[in-house]
């Protein structure tokens, strides 16, 4: 899943350049080529298909050099990851519809990869035998409020897979804490591992309309009416997450607790927290940077040669990031709302700005 826009990477993530494509860590790949290099080692290439929006195609087939331009699916409109899922696994199940498939989001961080390959087997394992749909959920550090939690049953007598209990939203402070004092609560990492049978029977239980207008375009996959099918149905069909939509309402739902070096990199502090720091727990992310008397701070410029000096002078717990039209100066404490001064600031000046 490509076609998130990263508001809360801004202003580096933009609308015409998303995180998903940028080289947010610092290794000369983009979050998009990484993902794609991790499941090159246990999929063939002609078996990984990318979801993203139409205006993405273009930066899609840049990065994944020698893609089949039939392995991107544009989607003509945002409509969460619901109309995502089931459009790809509609397409997929065209070509095999009784394969396994796995949907992962293109832009977070694993840091354990043959860890999260082992896994990724062990889910496809499990739901080729059985009729379930299968996520992968992240043991807890620490009682975060950014992520959903899901709650598993502890007496399966299956240490490896468990029966899913239910699915919390983002939680309170205080909520958070009573999950990781129980020992039986998983961040919610958003990757799941089903049959196309299987899928295909959650839709028609629980989202039955949009599957159905999904499913009667099976016909126009892979040829050229696709585009303009699939159009007539991004206008129609409901915006809903498969989270809320399918996981939250199924009752075949099964975990596997894993702990991969996992990070969603959906802020600039979770990005901090997992980078390596100075030391006075400093983060530095381009040329030129100089720091003085500071603590504590995030700073993140941009990569082009000749770029102007960026100095901190005796502050502390600040993100601060600087690209060549915007400057961000931000309490790293104060981070949640940056997502609001992106589209003030569209709003207020232009929609490049975005």
């Amino acid at each position: 899943m490509a076609g998130g826009v990263g508001s809360r990477f801004w202003p580096s993530s933009r609308s015409h350049y998303p995180k998903q494509f940028l080289d947010i860590l610092g290794t000369g790949t983009s979050l998009l080529q990484q993902t794609y290099k991790r499941f090159l080692k246990h999929f063939l290439p002609e078996n990984i298909y990318i979801v993203t929006n139409v205006a993405y195609v273009g930066l899609v087939k840049e990065q994944l050099i020698g893609i089949n331009a039939q392995q991107i699916l544009g989607e003509p409109i945002g409509k969460n990851t619901a109309a995502c899922v089931a459009y790809a696994c509609g397409k997929i199940s065209k070509i095999n519809p009784e394969g396994v498939c796995i949907v992962a989001p293109s832009d977070h961080l694993i840091l354990d990869e043959q860890g999260f390959l082992d896994k990724v087997s062990l889910a496809m394992t499990f739901a080729e035998k059985n009729p379930a749909l299968v996520t992968l959920g992240i043991r807890p550090s620490r009682p975060d409020t950014g992520y959903g939690y899901i709650q598993f049953h502890d007496d399966n007598g299956n240490d490896d897979i468990h029966k899913v209990k239910t699915f919390t939203e983002k939680p309170s402070i205080e909520l958070a804490n009573t999950f990781i004092e129980s020992g039986d609560f998983l961040w919610n990492a958003g990757i799941f591992i089903w049959s196309i049978a299987s899928i295909k029977a959650a839709f028609l239980e629980h989202l039955n309309e949009q599957f159905s207008m999904f499913n009667e375009a099976l016909d126009s996959y892979f040829t050229e009416k696709e585009s303009d099918t699939i159009q007539g149905i991004y206008e129609q069909t409901r915006s809903i997450s498969i989270d809320y939509g399918i996981m939250e309402k199924a009752n075949n739902v099964y975990v596997i607790p894993s702990d991969f070096g996992w990070s969603d990199l959906g802020t600039w502090t979770s990005l901090y927290e997992i980078s390596q720091k100075d030391e006075h727990n400093n983060v530095s992310t381009g040329k030129n940077i100089m720091l003085y008397n500071t603590n504590g701070c995030m700073v993140h410029t941009s990569q082009n040669p000749g770029q102007k000096i960026v100095v901190l002078n005796s502050v502390n717990d600040l993100i601060v990031v600087d690209t060549p039209d915007v400057l961000l100066i931000c309490d790293k404490n104060k981070e949640q709302e940056v997502k609001e001064v992106a589209t003030d600031i569209k709003i207020k000046f232009s929609e490049k700005y975005s």
